[in-house]
């Protein structure tokens, strides 16, 4: 049964050590996070700085 163990696993094969999704991009979540807290998770004002931290995910791998 695939699990996060296989995930860690194929990641350790690769010899790369692909940083925790938590521990990237902290300034643009921020800012994301407090967008959405103060305008809500539907608002359009929060777009820019969503795609933002979209983008900066995707320079360490991670597609969201």
């Amino acid at each position: 049964m695939p699990g996060k163990g296989a995930e860690t696993k194929n990641n350790k094969e690769d010899g790369e050590t692909k940083p925790k999704p938590c521990c990237v991009c902290l300034p643009e979540k921020d800012e994301r996070d407090q967008c959405i807290l103060f305008n809500g998770q539907d608002s359009d004002k929060c777009e820019d700085v969503i795609q933002k931290y979209k983008t900066c995910m995707k320079t360490y791998g991670f597609d969201i």
